[in-house]
């Protein structure tokens, strides 16, 4: 069975971090090749250099102009991309925030994921509180987070929490003060 293991949320939250500490126990666990596909580390630099031609700032990550006209196509560059892994064997660690596929239950849509029935789908959405969050965007001082910071109330308002009834399709993890026993129930959840 091959794994496709999505860790989602918003900024700040640790999900990189979480998913590359997961990796090595992951593949332990499972005896699979797995491959992780951070959204980031795949479309940041094209992206910035695309925006920052339209805008002259290539850290706008936030802004209107650029959710409406590079979000998804990153989200579904990074999706096809699983997707031909997956199709030749290898198991996939997602790492991207992807909220609104969150929301409207399209990770779990095969279809749409153009994944078989022999891939196991698991959804971690990792989440701190607010302030935490904020602590550590600030923290670690990337210019991607200026628009953020800069416009905090309107990016805020974008933020949700899953509610009871989504919260029972994923896997809810608290990354406030992240430990290693932790990790490891969550890697025994994710490949239970």
């Amino acid at each position: 069975m091959k794994h496709l293991i999505f860790f989602c949320g918003h900024a700040g939250t640790g999900k990189t971090t979480l998913a590359k500490q997961l990796f090595a126990p992951l593949m332990h666990a499972t005896g699979e090749p797995f491959c992780l596909l951070d959204k980031d580390t795949l479309y940041g630099a094209y992206s910035a250099a695309a925006i920052g031609a339209l805008t002259g700032d290539p850290h706008d990550r936030d802004s209107p102009l650029f959710i409406e006209h590079f979000r998804d196509p990153e989200y579904r560059c990074l999706i096809d991309t699983a997707a031909e892994n997956l199709a030749l064997g290898v198991s996939v660690v997602i790492v991207a925030p992807l909220t609104r596929e969150v929301r409207n239950g399209r990770l779990f849509d095969r279809a749409w994921l153009g994944i078989d029935d022999d891939v196991a789908i698991s959804v971690v959405w990792v989440h701190v509180d607010e302030d935490v969050a904020r602590e550590r965007i600030v923290a670690r001082g990337d210019p991607k987070d200026a628009y953020k910071l800069a416009h905090w109330e309107e990016y805020r308002k974008r933020l949700f929490v899953p509610d009871e009834a989504l919260a029972r399709t994923l896997v809810m993890f608290d990354n406030t003060t992240p430990s290693g026993e932790a990790g490891g129930e969550l890697v025994a959840r994710l490949v239970a």
